[in-house]
């Protein structure tokens, strides 16, 4: 703009010296109207250019923080799903606002900002922390706390504040079907968490007819097993126990017997890690010969190789894993997504808690990029309208008024560990046309 004004100054100053030396003769009073014209047409275009720079400056959006709020189980039962699931997410934010932030086409560039706190894996506590969040710490965007009970109580509050909330680490059903308007969930839904684990058994096993569910006294699991039970009744099996544990147990020694005495040849069950994790270890322990196990949760951890011999043969569904491999409309391929985070974090191994905070943060990016705008209404709209595939797979939301923000697009995949002389590996074994391995049955 500086240069400009300049121009201007040295124009003027060229028709001076010019009419100076025209003089004032009537010969030369043509040439002195020409100069004087073109002095002034040029002027004006000078002048044009100065506002237009000047407008130009003052026309460009301040930068916009959006603070995106979600509590972490740093302490609690949830502590190793909920950390990888904000280490995922924190790797999301990181990324962007490296590179730069999003700019939207009016010239305003959106980067991000947390405000977090430890919920100790205790409901009242998330509902007290997501109250702050949404009014002290006025924060823009929400993301969920892991598991669908401590999601619940978040729920209620991102609704009574008109907080736009994804959920993540969240599978059960019920949440979405309250009537609210405002969450999402990114996982695929508890009702669909264990349905291809039957279809698996008939798979591999047909001629096993007798299934036990064995399973945490919690509502993620409670839903997942009565939405299999359901399912395995109405392929012909016989349930031959349907049972819940205290999600405290760590003797799972009764349960065992039950087991056994119940004459089931399958087991599907299990809640969260430590529990699942106790659970198959006890297993191996007891020898029961039971030739199928699937549990929640624990078996797609990395972890979950810490069991040794008890880890090999059992299944668990994912919500991802690292050998799946999707073509992403939006954001990095799953190569990317483990190289990046294995370089953030020493080596770790994103685990699907991983990808699903990462995922969380992805969608919401792509929210505000389609709503070119800050404005919550406007994104809530974006993701009502999504339909995507990313590294996570797909993402598409209910829009309907009786299931508003139900996962719809999403589907899991089972993996089992298996050892194949070289060490401990988790093989996709389901759906088939994904599968990386036979799966292994029955159980050594």
């Amino acid at each position: 703009m500086k240069k400009s004004l300049y121009l201007v100054i040295a124009i003027l100053l060229m028709a001076s010296l010019a009419l100076v030396a025209c003089g004032s003769g009537n010969d030369n009073a043509n040439t002195v109207e020409d100069v004087v014209n073109d002095v002034a047409n040029t002027a004006e275009e000078v002048v044009e250019e100065v506002v237009e720079e000047v407008m130009e400056e003052v026309m460009v959006p301040d930068p916009v923080t959006m603070v995106i709020g979600y509590t972490q189980s740093i302490t609690g039962k949830y502590e190793t799903s909920s950390g990888r699931q904000v280490r995922g997410f924190s790797l999301w934010m990181e990324a962007v606002n490296s590179a730069g932030g999003i700019e939207l086409t009016d010239g305003t560039v959106v980067t991000f900002d947390v405000a977090s706190y430890d919920d100790e894996s205790n409901g009242d506590r998330v509902q007290e922390l997501y109250t702050r969040l949404a009014t002290e710490d006025e924060a823009d965007l929400l993301i969920s706390p892991y598991s669908s009970g401590l999601t619940a109580s978040a729920s209620v509050i991102a609704e009574q504040y008109g907080k736009v909330m994804l959920t993540t680490g969240a599978a059960s059903d019920a949440n979405y079907l309250q009537g609210f308007t405002q969450v999402f969930q990114i996982y695929t839904p508890a009702s669909r968490y264990l349905t291809g684990a039957v279809d698996l058994l008939m798979e591999v096993a047909p001629e096993v007819s007798k299934v036990a569910f064995v399973y945490e006294n919690s509502k993620f699991s409670t839903d997942v097993v009565t939405a299999a039970q359901a399912y395995a009744e109405s392929l012909g099996y016989e349930i031959v126990l349907f049972e819940g544990y205290d999600p405290a147990t760590t003797d799972f020694g009764p349960f065992i017997n039950k087991i056994e005495e119940s004459g089931a040849e399958a087991i599907l069950g299990g809640g969260h890690f430590q529990d699942g994790s106790t659970f198959a270890r006890q297993l191996k322990e007891k020898g029961t010969g039971i030739g199928f196990v699937t549990l929640l949760v624990a078996p797609p951890e990395p972890d979950f190789a810490d069991l040794g011999d008890a880890a090999v043969g059992i299944v668990g569904p994912s919500q991802w894993e690292p050998l799946a491999d999707f073509s992403p409309e939006f954001g990095p391929t799953g190569d990317e997504f483990v190289s990046a985070y294995t370089g953030a974090y020493d080596g770790e191994e994103p685990s699907y808690h991983s990808a699903g905070g990462y995922a969380a943060g992805l969608v919401l990016e792509k929210a505000i990029r389609d709503a070119d705008s800050t404005d919550p209404a406007a994104i809530k709209s974006a993701l009502d309208a999504m339909d995507l595939t990313i590294f996570y797979g797909d993402i598409k939301f209910d829009t309907s008024a009786d299931a508003h923000g139900l996962q719809i697009g999403h589907s899991m995949i089972y993996i089992q560990w298996q050892d194949d002389g070289s060490g401990l590996g988790k093989q996709v074994v389901w759906p088939l046309n994904g599968a990386t391995a036979e799966s292994l049955y029955p159980i050594p």
